[in-house]
């Protein structure tokens, strides 16, 4: 049998784990946490959402970071200070807008391909994540915020996605208990929500169960190619592979390096703070459908009775992953102007690092090296699109292994599960 290693054990490493279990391999997956999901998989948004699937990669993204640049509480903030790291991403990112149309539109298809595989698993080990499928509500108080999200919609159906604009009205009915002057919004159906830390805790537990060996606390210091395997060495120790496949969030730049490709993620740090419902009349005042404001790029999401997840921002400072107060403060303005009646005496606040590519599209296939496979760089749709880039990866590995590299360096993915 032979010998496949996973390096990360977030969303990415798990399911990558899961779906090569699947086809047969011996499957080691290594992390440097004591315990999976926790890093970029610890306490994001919650969201599974195709409908959130338009790629950053146009120019009024750029003119708002400019615009914002100075504001310490915009929805995106650039550190000013130039790094060769962050202003040849910020170039690739810019060569990047005159496939704004198509990456979104293959984004959405990866997205709507990965929903039936995650639940499959779900419902195969008995995972439970706190999962609603109620679909998500976009909503929008400015007739140009709602007039682009028509020009947005248009892209997501040739994508294969049904979202549906409702009136004001619809929102009251929909979610009675979200607050605030509207001018409409869009209903997904088919999106849900659920806490990315339970589920992928749970995926490692069946990673186990079915005869994966996860060896967390494990400080990876090397990989290198060697005639058509990989070497990984481990606090000191060598070991040889039949294959890895490179799933680690914002290192996997550097691993890539050493294996020699180029993987350009640069580490964009998101905000969230979890809500604790203590009381009746906070639980009463939570919405149970997910919601995205699109103008303050924040997302909520209901995790059962008693959490309230909310989450947004979007900071390029580096691999720096300190809590800042002012950048948590408006997400809990956030939720007490739209749900005025849910107390935030009790609110932990966290903040974590997407892997971001430059095309906004995943890095899924081979490396230059045989036996070398990366399934990394999701960005802000990390949980939304594992379960599709898992199975296509695994299905690669098992096509390739031992041959020569099927995809050339720097290639992104371009298929559907």
């Amino acid at each position: 049998m032979s010998k496949v290693a996973v390096i990360g054990a977030g969303i990415t490493g798990l399911t990558t784990a899961y779906e090569l279990l699947n086809q047969g391999f011996d499957v080691t997956v290594f992390d440097r946490n004591r315990y999976a999901a926790m890093e970029t998989s610890f306490a994001n948004g919650g969201q599974l959402s195709a409908s959130n699937a338009e790629v950053w990669t146009q120019w009024g993204t750029v003119l708002k970071g400019l615009k914002w640049m100075l504001q310490a509480d915009a929805p995106l903030l650039v550190n000013p200070a130039p790094t060769f790291h962050k202003m040849r991403w910020m170039m690739e990112f810019l060569s990047n807008i005159p496939n704004y149309k198509a990456n979104t539109i293959e984004t959405v298809r990866l997205a709507i391909a990965a929903r039936a595989v995650l639940f499959d698993m779900a419902d195969r080990e008995g995972i439970d994540f706190d999962l609603e499928r109620r679909g998500i509500l976009h909503f929008y108080d400015r007739q140009k915020d709602l007039a682009h999200a028509r020009k947005v919609n248009l892209l997501l159906q040739e994508g294969g996605l049904d979202r549906r604009e409702i009136s004001v009205d619809e929102i009251r009915q929909i979610e009675p208990a979200l607050q605030g002057d509207l001018v409409g919004g869009f209903l997904t159906e088919s999106d849900s929500s659920g806490d990315i830390h339970k589920f992928t805790m749970g995926l490692a537990k069946a990673c186990t169960r079915r005869g994966a060996e996860l060896r967390f606390g494990a400080r990876v210091d090397r990989l290198e190619a060697i005639g058509g395997k990989v070497q990984i060495t481990e606090r000191g120790h060598a070991e040889i592979f039949d294959a890895v496949v490179v799933s680690a969030g914002i290192q996997s730049r550097a691993f890539a390096a050493q294996l020699g490709d180029r993987v350009n993620i640069y580490p964009v740090k998101g905000y969230s703070i979890t809500v604790s419902l203590d009381d009746a009349e906070s639980q009463a005042a939570a919405p149970w459908i997910s919601l995205l404001d699109d103008r303050a790029k924040i997302v909520a999401s209901r995790f059962g009775a008693n959490r309230f997840r909310v989450a947004g921002t979007a900071e390029f400072n580096g691999a720096n992953r300190d809590i800042r107060a002012d950048r948590i403060k408006p997400l809990t303005d956030w939720c007490e102007l739209h749900f005025p009646a849910i107390s935030t005496e009790n609110v932990v606040p966290w903040a974590g690092l997407r892997p971001m590519m430059p095309s906004m599209l995943p890095r899924v296939g081979a490396g230059k090296a045989p036996g070398v496979f990366y399934n990394t760089g999701h960005g802000h749709l990390g949980w939304t699109l594992s379960a599709a880039t898992a199975r296509i990866i695994a299905r690669t590995v098992a096509g390739s292994i031992g041959q020569p590299a099927g995809r050339g360096p720097g290639a992104e993915v371009s298929q559907a599960a």
